[in-house]
């Protein structure tokens, strides 16, 4: 079967920032962070009281108060992000096929905000407080059953969830739905907004995240080796990917062409990532194999860096296994230091960033990189953005369950 190349037309975000890709991009190329005190729920006694919250954020300037009792928050950052990426992309859906149009929304906790306030109704108030609408509200999938309602799209539709790696697997899973002519076009990405009471406190009961709550800016710093955790995030990033001629016959923009996707499984440990970093080795290697470019071919890797102790020195010895002596020679860069660990939509966001690097040729920076941890020892492009030629990149997202993913872009010529 010939495989049809598919590209990327279409961006949108809700992050830490703020709303838009603008608003993302501009922050994440000056190198600043967007972690702060959390003010979404009183953090009094939690041990870490900081996040990637998302900045300004008021549902009612986007949505009408009747329709906002349908919809969790992960739900309205999904659709606000796919809105933006429609409208980034130019595409008339009116003069479109919609049953050629899918949509692929990852998620790795759904909506816990909901759920957990129902479940407090339950308990205080009995079954009859509890809201009619919950299931539709807590389903992981409402986000992409919501955003093809409200966008008409009538192809495939699903969700994915598989944790931290749940953005990347929507965003291959669409790239190899309309590479094999399963679809023309597919919005894509990852939505999340677990930061919420008991989703803050089981990270915190886990000893997972940073808790330095004393310079919160400072907390998230991958690579580095005063590292103390990752920074709990929120937010969306949501692609429009069109197989080349659809995206030729309507004259569309394109940011770059998805190339290669690959994802494997570590078989190990339910949240540890394998130390040997084989698992992750396979994933990079293998999505080199489906783009079909050696490894010398890669100039920037988005990796998954999350600033935790394990996940940080694993990715830089699955990178070296990978690339070998030009492991030293790619630029690499965790846009984690500035907006924090935003679960399963951090592959959404970070393909947002990829494209607009490939397009701006500028590398994202490590920021927080002060004091390198000898096992890392790589270029992660530490707290400066940089000017370079990027016609191919990698997106590294791995997931509780030992999930590994990664996805290609280049350049499109």
């Amino acid at each position: 079967m010939n495989q049809r190349r598919v590209v990327v037309t279409g961006l949108g975000s809700v992050s830490p920032f703020g709303l838009g890709v603008d608003t993302l991009w501009n922050g994440i190329k000056a190198g600043q962070s967007a972690i702060k005190p959390i003010t979404l729920f009183d953090v009094t006694d939690f041990p870490t009281r900081f996040a990637g919250e998302v900045s300004g954020y008021v549902a009612l300037d986007h949505f009408e108060k009747r329709k906002l009792r349908h919809l969790d928050r992960v739900t309205q950052f999904a659709l606000i992000a796919a809105d933006e990426a429609a409208k980034d992309a130019g595409i008339d859906l009116d003069a479109s096929d919609r049953t050629r149009i899918g949509t692929i929304v990852g998620s790795g906790i759904g909506g816990l905000d909901t759920t957990e306030k129902q479940v407090l109704k339950l308990h205080n108030g009995g079954v009859r407080k509890v809201s009619p609408f919950l299931v539709p509200m807590m389903m992981i999938n409402a986000a992409s059953g919501e955003v093809a309602i409200r966008l008409g799209l009538k192809g495939p539709c699903f969700c994915v969830s598989s944790a931290c790696a749940s953005g990347n697997h929507a965003l291959g899973l669409a790239m190899q739905m309309i590479r094999y002519g399963m679809a023309d076009a597919v919005f894509a990405g990852g939505s999340e907004a677990a930061l919420t009471p008991i989703g803050l406190a089981g990270f915190c009961s886990a000893r997972a995240l940073s808790k330095r709550n004393d310079d919160p800016q400072k907390a998230s710093r991958p690579f580095d080796k005063d590292r103390d955790g990752f920074v709990f995030g929120e937010g969306a990033g949501m692609l429009l990917l069109e197989s080349l001629d659809h995206a030729q016959a309507r004259g569309a923009k394109i940011y770059a062409e998805f190339t290669g996707f690959s994802n494997t499984d570590d078989a190990f440990h339910i949240t540890a990532p394998h130390e040997s970093g084989e698992g992750a080795a396979r994933a990079m290697s293998g999505a080199l194999e489906d783009a079909k470019l050696e490894p010398s071919a890669i100039d920037y890797i988005n990796a998954h860096g999350t600033s935790t102790s394990l996940n940080d020195v694993m990715e830089t010895k699955a990178i070296k296994d990978v690339f070998g002596e030009h492991a030293y020679k790619v630029a690499i860069s965790s846009t984690k230091s500035m907006v924090g660990h935003l679960l399963g939509a951090s592959a959404g966001i970070e393909a947002v960033i990829m494209a607009k690097a490939i397009q701006e040729s500028l590398a994202p920076p490590t920021i927080n990189h002060d004091e390198p941890d000898p096992a890392c020892d790589l270029d992660y492009v530490p707290n400066e953005a940089r000017s370079m030629e990027i016609n191919n990149a990698i997106s590294n997202s791995f997931g509780f369950g030992g999930h590994n993913t990664c996805m290609v872009f280049s350049k499109f010529v």
